[in-house]
């Protein structure tokens, strides 16, 4: 397969979604995403396609989330949206609460320097699958894996090793789980996601043999393209530094649906 084009990158951009394990989901005007309680169980939307006015397509998302009884509606902007609803959330007095940048690069010829005081494994266990949860868990806010989940995340985990569908990786300073972060590989493309480092331990590279570790691998199983988001206020620099290009950004909105 030969190099992507702008218009590939753009169009897988637009395309990548995220759909938690014991989610809830529909797509009419937008695409509408309601997150477990594990997440905070509020309301997603991105993926606009509607022939109706912003503020009936913001109308409609609301009153969805309400149905839901979800207590927040999170948008994420699009280049591809159509139409575009930014220009209504901010008129509604939307808080925009984060930027991402769409980063992409070849895998050819992809390197990326990693301290020698830290170590990265493909995660394969039940341990390691737990090791990764002390690290999200403070990260994104979220509740703890119980015992049920843990073997479910491994359950995933196990099954989209053995498809080379994709993987997870955790990076240690010593003996201490640092930092991770997992990819999935389609068309030609790996989209990375998910990566988080302790705040502690930030600066020292983990975030960085993360990365190096998922362009490694993931071109040994065919990839050709590396796409990833990443916030501008954390990973966006880093993945510039790594040779990454920057396609455009992507904003999300924070709406009470009560409101």
């Amino acid at each position: 397969m030969s190099a992507h084009t702008v218009d590939e990158i753009l169009a897988a951009s637009a395309a990548w979604v995220w759909f938690p394990r014991d989610s809830e989901h529909e797509r009419e005007h937008l695409l509408l995403v309601r997150d477990p309680e594990r997440f905070g169980g509020g309301v997603r939307g991105s993926q606009v396609e509607s022939s109706l006015s912003p503020a009936e397509v913001v109308d409609h998302a609301l009153e969805r989330t309400r149905a839901w009884g979800a207590q927040r509606f999170t948008f994420w902007t699009s280049a591809a949206d159509r139409p575009d609803l930014e220009e209504e959330l901010c008129r509604r007095g939307a808080e925009h609460i984060d930027t991402v940048a769409v980063f992409a690069r070849p895998l050819e010829g992809a390197a990326v320097d990693v301290p020698a005081d830290v170590t990265v494994e493909v995660v394969r266990t039940l341990e390691q699958v737990r090791a990764v949860d002390t690290v999200n868990v403070p990260v994104w806010e979220q509740r703890p894996l119980d015992a049920e989940g843990l073997q479910a995340e491994f359950a995933e985990v196990t099954a989209a090793l053995e498809a080379r569908e994709g993987f997870r990786v955790l990076a240690r300073i010593g003996d201490r789980a640092v930092s991770t972060g997992g990819c999935t590989i389609d068309d030609g493309f790996v989209r990375l996601w998910g990566a988080s480092t302790l705040a502690t331990d930030r600066g020292r590279g983990a975030y960085r043999a993360v990365l190096a570790e998922r362009l490694r691998r993931s071109a040994t199983w065919g990839a050709k393209t590396a796409l990833v988001k990443g916030r501008i206020s954390t990973s966006a620099p880093i993945l510039a530094r790594a040779g990454f290009t920057h396609y455009g950004d992507e904003r999300a909105y924070r709406l009470n649906p009560a409101a």
